[in-house]
């Protein structure tokens, strides 16, 4: 199979649910609209007229922020200036949001401070613009880069450049996909730098404010219609809470390698920063590794081999206490917490899906968590083994 090659430095969380997700509604603006409002802003910002392409969104655009792409074009005291560019921008409401509230200046300091101050390759930032008035929303603009991304529809462990890849190839790239969470959790941020972004709250540790946020957030997308099987699992992370969370340090969020560009199986790019937390290095290493089961869950359903050797827990976490010397613990109260805060997101996806009229809603509120049965057997213990 040949190379899936993306161009957006920003793709969104992606729908995980195969073909059937391909065009699904995820926005209601008009781009000829945006375009020429973005043109208008970009002019003044930069000083000069602006040329600016035609906006597209990415292939399976994202469900919670918009993804614009363009190329805009100026000339300035300095010469000619041509630059690809992504913009990012919140959903409109009557687009049934997948979370209440998008705070983009966070996420253009949060990819800033891990650029600049980290060295991980998030994409390079442009501009932010807190006001609503020119676009309709607030906003920001980032560098377009090109590379090779795992896609989600359809997941990579069905079939792409990656399960075609060589064990070693493979190998390669796991060990840079953990090396982006080890160059992270490591850097020498400050406390007054990572205070902005800790979680508010009334619990005394970052994880318990983390746990806390979820629960708000679970209460906001789920609240008129409860789900027993995600009420039960934050009932189980209360009975099997650490009795040391460890170190804090600042969180990708969405570490996960589809939210990376490679190129010959090493990173270039380190996309979509939106779920960016202070919180125990184990929620990052838990999202990779839960990420890349629930794929395999799905392909082993389908009766494909897939990539069963692949982000095993083992492996994550030994490369991760080879580079760090930090040995990750309490695996199994964060991969729980992983599947958990994957199921609040992809009902609510399910949610948005029904408001559009893509499907029914179904008689049991747990079946709107597509990895229910492995959220089970991780409640059961059996899961584990």
């Amino acid at each position: 199979m040949t190379h899936a090659t993306r161009e957006s430095a920003m793709d969104e969380p992606k729908n995980e649910r195969g073909r059937q997700a391909e065009g699904m509604r995820t926005s209601t603006r008009d781009l000829g609209a945006l375009r020429e409002r973005m043109r208008s802003w970009l002019g003044a910002r930069v000083g000069s007229p602006v040329t600016v392409s035609p906006l597209s969104r990415p292939s399976g655009n994202g469900l919670s922020s918009e993804t614009l792409l363009f190329d805009a074009s100026w000339t300035s005291a300095e010469g000619g200036h041509d630059v690809r560019c992504v913009a990012r921008m919140a959903p409109a409401s009557e687009a049934v949001p997948v979370f209440p509230g998008y705070d983009l200046g966070r996420q253009f300091e949060v990819m800033r401070m891990a650029r600049e101050r980290a060295g991980v390759l998030a994409p390079r930032t442009l501009w932010y613009e807190p006001d609503p008035g020119p676009l309709g929303a607030p906003f920001f603009v980032m560098e377009r880069l090109t590379g090779d991304v795992p896609p989600d529809l359809m997941p990579y462990t069905f079939g792409s450049w990656l399960l075609d890849a060589s064990p070693a190839d493979r190998d390669r790239l796991q060990r840079s996909s953990v090396e982006i969470l080890t160059t992270l959790h490591d850097a020498p941020f400050t406390a007054g730098e990572l205070r902005p972004l800790e979680i508010p709250g009334t619990g005394g540790t970052a994880l318990r404010r983390h746990v806390e946020d979820q629960r708000a957030y679970y209460e906001w997308a789920h609240g008129s219609m409860p789900i027993p099987l995600l009420e039960r699992t934050f009932g189980w992370l209360e009975e099997h809470w650490p009795a040391d969370p460890g170190p804090d340090v600042l969180n990708w969020g969405d570490a996960r390698i589809g939210n990376v560009m490679y190129r010959d199986f090493t990173p270039v790019a380190v996309l979509d920063w939106e779920m960016a937390a202070v919180a125990p290095r184990e929620l990052d290493i838990s999202w990779m590794i839960f990420l890349h089961a629930f794929f395999q869950d799905i392909t082993e359903i389908m009766e494909l081999p897939g990539m069963p050797d692949f982000m095993r827990r083992e492996d994550v976490c030994q490369t991760y206490h080879e580079i760090t010397g930090y040995k990750p613990r309490d695996m199994e109260f964060y991969e729980t917490y992983a599947a958990l805060r994957h199921g609040i997101i992809m009902a609510r996806v399910e949610h948005r899906r029904i408001h559009f009229g893509e499907q029914a809603m179904p008689g049991d509120p747990d079946d709107l968590v597509m990895h229910r049965a492995t959220l089970e057997r991780m409640l059961d213990g059996s899961h584990w083994g």
